[in-house]
């Protein structure tokens, strides 16, 4: 049975490695809104989108509280050659075998084309500073993440 997170419940807790090889955790954004988002592949049309709608609004996003981190399938390596292309500048954590995405629901059967094969939902998460989700989104378009994350965040606010 696949996972599915809602509201209220605790972030399954991570730690995996970034682009640059430094251990990420998800208690290292205790305090902080964390938006958290799954993505396929590195530099992949949907998923470039994706990031780079992340990138751009993170100064605004930055200033309210909320970091920003994207986790693939993709190595460490892969992931520094995605950041730097587009100069991201968030950490991108390589999740290689997609426990993480298991843990949140965002690994699961997929089909393209009339096939099925296994992969990454792409979704992304909402985290409060006491590592509880605020809102989770599954099958999320790549330009629909930051403006549902922002509307959520608005929605919270009151």
């Amino acid at each position: 049975m696949t996972v599915k997170l809602t509201e209220g419940d605790a972030a399954p807790p991570f730690a995996l490695l970034d682009q640059r090889g430094n251990e990420v955790k998800l208690e290292d954004f205790k305090g902080r809104t964390l938006l958290l988002y799954f993505y396929p592949a590195a530099d992949t049309p949907g998923c470039t989108t994706q990031s780079c709608s992340i990138r751009d609004a993170l100064p605004d996003l930055s200033s309210t509280g909320v970091d920003a981190v994207g986790i693939s399938p993709d190595t460490p390596e892969d992931q520094l050659k995605f950041d730097q292309k587009y100069d991201l500048g968030f950490p991108l954590l390589s999740d290689l075998d997609h426990a993480v995405a298991d843990a949140y629901g965002a690994w699961g059967t997929q089909t393209y084309y009339g096939k099925s094969y296994e992969g990454i939902i792409r979704s992304s998460f909402l985290i409060d500073g006491d590592g509880r989700v605020i809102k989770a989104f599954y099958k999320v378009k790549p330009v629909d993440t930051v403006p549902k994350a922002q509307a959520a965040l608005a929605a919270a606010a009151g």
